[in-house]
């Protein structure tokens, strides 16, 4: 010990050549050359600090392969966008007008979809810019393309050709819906986007699943997943004075034995970034069109929940399926899902859709819904023709709302994970 003044002596004798014995002198009771030396004490607190050291780095390193390496071995897809990959992506090509008698025709445009500095942007433009304004009400829209990337996806409704006269024009709107159908289908997993929604009157973006197969009959008996839905408008009321525009998403899942029964009132939620109205969770600052934000999904055979900014916004968890929680009043030989289990029609293979949509006649821009600064284009009664032909005639109201790269849907990233 440091100024003890107490000596220490290590001798080596030999008694014979059969034997050897280490003579120790004692001094202060202590035992000469022992491990007790300071150099010793040292050298064995080391040796511990290094053992506990390396212990440390051995459950680290458990910690990290199992929160990183192990996750990203469930890891199934996923998209940073470097670049827009085109196997992928597959562009649906058609003026179908999604089933909602919307107003847009999907196309494959760089000036409709494109990537720049790490982003997609799905971004709607005018058919006018186009071609010209002339081309609505008496040109002719043929999306019958040449090769197998050309297309058209749809023929519903009118969907790949389509002659344009002044009752019925030709959808005044191109934009761009995204799919993986040729990628990535899955059952079960969890899916995480980040997203920058656009800001624009009479917007609709949507983030969303459908069945590969339809294994239980056409929409919505095989089920609809929508993660993400929005309304571009800034100043936007239902008819209780509830806000829905773009401070405003929502969560969904569609589905039923054949059409018009349609529950998906009953597994449907949103999510304000305001405290504008009671009835929603609040937490956000700005709005879904100010800033990126992350939209959830996790998928299991017990449950579907969705999120935002890991937020719950909707969990469904039907005790007995969907056909008792559906209440249908129906006889039970109309049960789609007699043979499924408690998820089913939700325990087959689904595909992921990115999507730019605007307008549209099925009350996703609600009939009573009340728009700050001038009312909806389109009115209550008004079929496919007459809504798409009364809100190209409003442009000079709502286009000024559509302020370049922020009218586009931007996501920075896509993760799919199986589960």
């Amino acid at each position: 010990m440091p100024g003890s003044g107490k000596k220490y002596h290590f001798d080596h004798n030999m008694e014979s050549s059969s034997s050897q014995r280490h003579v120790f002198e004692m001094e202060g009771g202590e035992k000469k050359g022992g491990c007790c030396s300071k150099t010793c004490k040292v050298v064995t607190g080391l040796v511990i600090v290094l053992a506990v050291l390396a212990g440390l780095a051995c459950v680290g390193y458990f910690v990290i392969y199992r929160m990183y390496f192990e996750d990203q071995s469930r890891l199934i897809f996923e998209d940073n966008f470097d670049t827009l990959d085109f196997t992928k992506w597959k562009h649906e090509i058609t003026a179908a007008g999604g089933g909602n008698n919307e107003f847009q025709i999907y196309v494959n445009d760089r000036a409709n979809t494109y990537v720049r500095d790490g982003i997609l942007f799905i971004k709607p433009t005018l058919t006018a810019d186009f071609y010209d304004e002339a081309f609505l009400s008496a040109g002719t829209l043929n999306l019958y393309g040449l090769t197998p990337a050309d297309q058209c996806t749809s023929h519903f409704n009118g969907g790949c050709w389509r002659q344009g006269s002044a009752d019925f024009p030709i959808p005044p709107i191109r934009s761009g819906r995204l799919t993986t159908t040729e990628s990535l289908s899955f059952t079960y997993g969890k899916v995480e986007i980040m997203a920058k929604l656009p800001t624009g009157d009479w917007i609709w973006p949507a983030i969303w699943l459908l069945p590969m197969h339809n294994e239980f009959g056409g929409w919505p008996s095989s089920g609809e997943i929508d993660i993400m839905e929005s309304r571009g408008n800034r100043n936007l009321t239902d008819g209780n004075g509830n806000s829905i525009g773009v401070d405003h998403m929502g969560s969904t899942l569609h589905w039923g034995p054949y059409w018009p029964y349609n529950a998906y009132d009953k597994t449907s939620e949103g999510f304000l970034t305001t405290t504008f109205a009671p009835f929603f969770s609040s937490a956000k600052e700005g709005t879904f069109g100010s800033a990126f934000h992350k939209y959830g999904l996790e998928w299991t055979a017990d449950h579907i929940k969705c999120f935002v900014d890991d937020e719950l916004v909707l969990n469904v968890s039907p005790p007995n399926g969907f056909w008792e929680l559906g209440d249908f009043g129906l006889p039970d030989e109309e049960n789609p899902w007699v043979a499924g289990g408690k998820m089913t029609p939700f325990d087959k293979d689904f595909f992921l859709i990115l999507n730019v949509a605007v307008g549209g006649t099925n009350g996703f821009f609600p009939n009573d819904g009340v728009n700050g600064g001038y009312d909806r284009p389109w009115g209550d009664g008004d079929w496919y023709g007459l809504a798409m032909k009364n809100f190209w005639a409003a442009k000079d109201l709502w286009y000024p709302t559509w302020d370049g790269e922020d009218a586009a849907m931007q996501i920075d990233w896509i993760k799919v994970w199986q589960l």
